[in-house]
């Protein structure tokens, strides 16, 4: 089952379509095109840490851990200061964001706005799906080491995992990680 999978099944799709004012299928289209995005930014966030894995179940931790995603699915609204904050930790921009939103909008047609209000909506699901499955292994890096490889395909592409094809359009240079390519444009926006 992949992340996207995981997200509808857990109702965060619905929630996230119910809070925005749009329809479901808009929320999973908006969520499959910043997943390529939000998941390489913990990759990367994960390689620079001189504790790698161990140092990013820490910083999911000290984020709200688990909470996160019980944040987006409980019956008050999302509170997206915690989903900014995760952004911050793994794009470390918000220029990379807007970066983001804007080549979701180009592959799928939704506003950049709307995308820039589901990021930390989807950044929250997917720290606190994370923490979840991290949570359920002994509370060492291997749990999460193992989650983040299943969730970026195990190899060095981005898109494999059940992402599909998404991963590859933001990896423009096909290293695995869309997150370089992101950052590139951002760079070359603020021109």
């Amino acid at each position: 089952m992949n992340i996207l999978d995981v997200l509808q099944q857990s109702g965060g799709i619905e929630t996230m379509a119910r809070e925005l004012g749009v329809n479901e299928s808009v929320a999973q289209a908006g969520a499959a095109a910043l997943l390529p995005s939000i998941l390489g930014g913990f990759k990367k966030t994960t390689q620079a840490q001189p504790t790698g894995l161990d140092g990013l179940g820490g910083l999911l931790g000290q984020l709200g851990g688990g909470g996160l995603l019980d944040s987006v699915l409980g019956s008050q609204p999302t509170p997206v200061n915690q989903g900014n904050e995760i952004l911050g930790q793994i794009f470390g921009s918000k220029e990379v964001s807007r970066t983001v939103a804007a080549g979701a909008e180009q592959q799928t047609g939704i506003s950049s706005d709307l995308l820039k209000k589901m990021l930390p909506i989807v950044a929250m699901m997917v720290a606190g799906y994370m923490a979840k499955q991290s949570g359920d292994n002994s509370g060492n890096g291997g749990g999460l080491s193992g989650l983040i490889g299943g969730l970026l395909g195990g190899g060095s592409k981005a898109s494999s995992g059940g992402l599909g094809g998404l991963g590859s359009l933001l990896d423009l240079d096909g290293d695995g990680n869309p997150l370089d390519d992101i950052i590139g444009m951002a760079g070359k926006l603020t021109r």
